[in-house]
């Protein structure tokens, strides 16, 4: 916590009771507001009350710290004794009445449920571990703090060179976006579905692309699968591959209105979850053109809250897929008038350490303004351990630097 500056507030010092420190961190952040806010205004409260409330257990409370207005304390140490309660119990009396009177807000959701469209023709660029460690950090607990790292520091990248590693960024700690999130794993060679401990479907069962071309035996919603974690809370769900996949642009160019194909096999999904991403092939077929159509802007849809997410890499072949898929999708929107949306750019596997291409690299994709890069992911042990014991990245490592920038890119895009 910032101290104040002198003379607006004072330090003071007492106890407070571990669960009830917890729950305040968490709360204020909740609402955006500063711990020593929330208790001045908690004091507040508790003295303008005409009698105590029920006593707050308070056996092994822990050292607590905060800034208040001038005097406050001073006078709160009068009424604690005056109406015959110790100062830890009316310490923890007002933070429980801030807690009672400031309830957990509720998670936001979307009118239209977001669709992100994770691509680049290109591979090897991390697409997978985007999508997954997107989808993850908008399924965090909204209850629990996590570290995060606000995207207006990207820039701090470029400050690395041969000398030395990148200066240090200061985190945030804030609450989980709760969202309920599915993972579509669009891609044949199912990197997605065993990155996160699952087969992919058997070929001669059911399937998304048989839900594409029309050949389905079941109800889509059998074959998606919940990933497991705390931090998640059920809310993260995978529908897997298949390696029929590989035959989708053949199957699809048999069939009606095929650019609308994957919408119609996700449509009667979407009113279980708030987002959903999809991780696609490196591709420039008719797939592709599937997926962009699904993540295209409907009717009453705000400019942004559906798109296409660009993966790639500080290195210029990556510069080189760009083109072409970019080139793609515009063709896509003016053939058909689409409003197809760029979420933004993320260049991952970014290691400064590697010198001028990287870097000059980088500057090249930071130059680009529409769309612009609103992630960067650095290359680090912890993803590619996450994937070898296959476990999310964000239950295997929440606090790694890959992790902090995963929640980052959520929050840019969400």
């Amino acid at each position: 916590m910032t101290s104040p500056s002198s003379g607006e507030r004072e330090k003071v010092v007492s106890k407070l009771p571990a669960t009830l420190q917890q729950e305040l961190k968490v709360r204020s952040a909740q609402h955006g507001v500063d711990i020593q806010h929330a208790v001045e205004a908690g004091i507040e409260a508790w003295r303008g009350l005409g009698s105590n409330l029920p006593p707050q257990e308070t056996s092994g409370a822990k050292s607590f710290s905060t800034w208040l207005p001038q005097g406050q304390w001073e006078a709160f140490r009068q009424d604690c004794t005056a109406r015959g309660v110790s100062l830890v119990q009316g310490l923890a009396q007002s933070v429980a009445l801030w807690l009672k009177t400031n309830p957990a807000p509720g998670v936001k959701r979307p009118v239209v449920v977001k669709r992100y469209i994770v691509c680049n023709q290109k591979g090897g660029v991390g697409k997978t571990a985007v999508a997954s460690g997107t989808g993850q950090a908008l399924a965090e607990d909204s209850d629990q703090l996590h570290a995060v790292r606000v995207s207006k520091h990207f820039a701090h990248a470029l400050a690395a060179s041969d000398d030395g590693p990148a200066p240090e960024v200061e985190l945030e700690h804030l609450p989980g976006l709760g969202l309920r999130v599915l993972l579509v794993d669009f891609d044949p060679q199912s990197h997605l579905t065993k990155q996160l401990g699952h087969e992919p479907l058997p070929l001669d069962g059911d399937s998304l692309t048989k839900h594409m071309a029309g050949d389905a035996t079941g109800k889509l919603e059998d074959l998606v699968v919940t990933v497991p974690g705390e931090r998640f809370g059920g809310r993260l769900h995978l529908l897997p591959a298949c390696t029929d996949a590989f035959l989708l642009d053949v199957k699809l160019s048999g069939v009606r209105a095929r650019e609308a194909a994957l919408e119609r096999a996700l449509t009667p999904l979407e009113a279980d979850y708030d987002v959903i991403i999809v991780d696609c092939p490196p591709s420039l077929g008719l797939s592709m053109d599937a997926a962009a159509y699904y993540g295209r802007r409907r009717d009453g849809e705000d400019p942004g809250n559906s798109g296409v997410l660009i993966v790639v890499q500080a290195e210029d072949s990556s510069a080189d897929a760009y083109g072409l898929l970019t080139t793609q999708i515009d063709d896509l929107r003016a053939d058909m008038s689409l409003e197809l949306d760029y979420l933004g750019i993320v260049v991952n596997h970014y290691d400064a350490r590697r010198g001028y291409i990287a870097t000059s690299s980088l500057e090249s994709w930071m130059a680009i303004r529409n769309p612009r890069v609103v992630g960067l992911i650095g290359d680090l042990k912890e993803q590619k351990e996450a994937v070898r014991v296959k476990q999310p990245l964000l239950d295997y490592a929440p606090r790694c630097a890959q992790s902090v920038a995963m929640r980052a890119l959520a929050r840019e895009i969400s």
